[in-house]
């Protein structure tokens, strides 16, 4: 009597564009909607943000460390005066080299006079602030930046910013320890609080009396006065700021790399000199273009979304290849010497900053790594003809240019 032979899924071969082996990806599955279902819970809200997990492209592999955030999950602290959130490596396992916060100032909102124990560097998007620090050789420098313009603050060195009118000040912070949190900050009114009176009195040479209503608990962001003129604030504070300028006008600067696909901006030690421990690099990319396939050999990526919708796929040992997507208020971070790429998959312009914990900036692009290899040799590796390769595009593009324009 004969016996029914076990049946097995059946798979088709590896194709182009998928070559796993075992197939991985919804491309197997064939005629089988089951292999795809999802019967259990779900956030239809949170999938929908997610296209490239729910549908990765074929090429995607295995997993890796999750390398997507998101200022948008992050609880605010709001006081009279303004807001914080931030992403430590508590809340982003992968960010160790920075931790990122996204701060308000209403017009006159004043984060109190502080200091860290890491250097702070900050981009402005929106509105305008006053920013106060002082040198580490003691002198005082009091500016104004706007969006696009850039301030860094060495560790340890004393610092204040202030919202201005009409529209306050919104700014992104990153500092170069992703352990660093607004909550462990030195404040000027803890210190006090915290100072016996007759310390304070013998310090500033006055009597103990003229303490007697310092604020018992922390500032923090309280509200205040708007700023006045900023060269009555120069004079009253004697500034006499060195040669090493604390603010930097990173969207007015020329762009290292320039194209019909968008622009790269960058802000290192080499032309911002404050900026000894965190490089930038403000990248715009227009609808249907890309940041071209390269990687950073000398720091990690720590990016955040400023406008528009775009995914990154970020190529890993093993192999691991893993895609995912990204909008405005998102937080990306690419391991050192990782490769990926970042495609604008919208139809507004995408506009995000790299920062890397860093003096300088650094990459190598996959073009021109290839463009300066004998032909033959990359022929041998990817089986495309020579006369192909001399197509490619030679030396670093920076941005994907849109073909035809």
């Amino acid at each position: 009597m004969g016996t029914d032979e076990p049946t097995t899924p059946h798979h088709e071969p590896a194709t182009f564009g998928n070559p796993d082996l075992p197939a991985e990806g919804i491309v197997n599955t064939g005629d089988n909607p089951q292999s795809t279902t999802m019967t259990g819970p779900q956030n239809l809200v949170i999938e929908s943000q997610f296209p490239n997990q729910m549908d990765a492209p074929p090429t995607d592999i295995s997993t890796q460390a999750f390398f997507w955030s998101s200022f948008n999950i992050s609880p605010r602290r709001v006081q009279d005066g303004g807001w914080a959130r931030e992403l430590t490596q508590s809340d982003f396992a992968i960010s160790n080299e920075i931790a990122g916060v996204n701060m308000y100032l209403e017009p006159g909102g004043i984060r109190e006079l502080h200091w860290h124990q890491t250097a702070e560097w900050a981009l402005m998007t929106r509105g305008k602030c006053r920013v106060t620090t002082l040198s580490r050789e003691g002198l005082p420098s009091v500016e104004d930046v706007e969006a696009g313009d850039l301030w860094y603050f060495p560790a340890g060195l004393p610092h204040s910013l202030q919202g201005m009118g009409p529209d306050g000040a919104e700014f992104v912070l990153a500092f170069d320890d992703g352990e660093q949190s607004e909550s462990n900050t030195l404040l000027l009114t803890d210190w006090f609080a915290h100072t016996p009176p007759e310390v304070l009195a013998k310090n500033f040479g006055v009597a103990q009396e003229v303490f007697k209503d310092i604020p018992l608990h922390n500032l923090w962001i309280f509200p205040g006065d708007e700023p006045g003129d900023l060269e009555t604030d120069h004079a009253s504070a004697g500034v006499e700021w060195g040669d090493e300028p604390v603010i930097f006008r990173l969207s007015r600067s020329t762009p290292a790399h320039e194209n019909s696909g968008g622009r790269i901006q960058i802000a290192d030690s080499s032309n911002f000199r404050a900026s000894k421990t965190v490089a930038a690099a403000l990248t715009t990319i227009n609808p249907g273009s890309m940041r071209e396939l390269h990687w950073h050999p000398n720091a990690d990526e720590w990016q955040y979304y400023l406008q528009g919708q775009g995914r990154m796929t970020v190529f890993n040992t093993g192999p691991h290849a893993n895609t995912t997507d990204f909008k405005a208020g998102d937080v990306g971070v690419v391991r050192r010497n990782l490769g990926h790429y970042i495609e604008n998959t919208g139809d507004d312009v995408l506009i995000y900053i790299e920062t890397f914990r860093s003096d300088h900036y650094e990459e190598v692009s996959l073009a021109n790594w290839l463009s300066h290899l004998p032909p033959a040799l990359v022929s041998a590796h990817l089986n495309i003809p020579i006369e192909t390769l001399a197509t490619f595009p030679k030396g670093t593009q920076g941005i994907v240019p849109i073909p035809g324009k």
